[in-house]
């Protein structure tokens, strides 16, 4: 079986859903009263494809602007952006742009990158229209797709096109940041697209010192308002 060790960072305003998308994505919940994220949070998943298994670093960065200037630290050598907006919100829409422009400026590799229009559950609140959001995606070479982390909504199909897609980047001799290998490792056979329970936990939370207590590997944080 081919084995695809792959980066992929999650991008976009505070309150968009970051953490909500890939918390339901991965540990197949949802909670309303997930705390803003400091600093980043760091998960793994598997993704199986037909022949070959994708191993994902899920870094979930901050939307919070004071923790803006530590965002290189999570997307260097990433190899896949989620660029998560707020259907109801022009101005997390709007911020994607810069977002995009600092990907371009800072990552020298080639990217997997995904535009995702979350909370598609407030219908009647739309502030961003579809058309705008596939044209601009269009335009950066992005995979468009609307997702609801609350009805667990176009999810799956986020993490299987990055996947597939990163598969296919894999072939190329030009990403030195993507680990690809043979495994003679015996697997389950599990579902396309589905990530494997085993192995698909919240491994980290990985937070600034200032803001949080004791780390340990696998424990949450004391969150700290101001």
């Amino acid at each position: 079986m081919k084995v695809v060790e792959a980066k992929i960072v999650v991008l976009g305003s505070q309150g968009v859903g970051k953490t909500s998308l890939v918390v339901r994505y991965i540990g197949k919940m949802f909670s309303k009263h997930i705390s803003p994220t400091i600093g980043a949070s760091f998960f793994t998943c598997n993704i199986n494809l037909e022949d070959a298994r994708i191993k994902l670093q899920v870094w979930d960065t901050a939307g919070q602007e004071r923790f803006r200037s530590m965002a290189p630290m999570y997307y260097r050598n990433a190899n896949a952006a989620l660029l998560v907006y707020d259907i109801t919100s022009a101005n997390s829409f709007a911020s994607i742009k810069g977002w995009v422009k600092e990907l371009q400026s800072n990552v020298p590799d080639p990217m997997i990158l995904s535009l995702v229009g979350n909370k598609c559950d407030l219908e009647s609140c739309r502030a961003v229209t579809q058309s705008e959001a596939s044209q601009y995606a269009a335009s950066i070479g992005a995979a468009y797709c609307e997702t609801s982390a609350l009805h667990d909504q176009g999810i799956d199909q986020v993490f299987l096109n990055t996947a597939t897609e990163l598969l296919k980047l894999s072939s190329s001799s030009l990403v030195a940041s993507l680990r690809s290998y043979d495994s003679t490792e015996y697997d389950e056979k599990l579902p396309i697209g589905i990530p494997s329970e085993e192995r698909a936990t919240h491994t980290g939370k990985i937070e600034l010192p200032a803001w949080s207590s004791e780390f340990k590997l696998g424990e949450t944080q004391k969150n700290m308002c101001c």
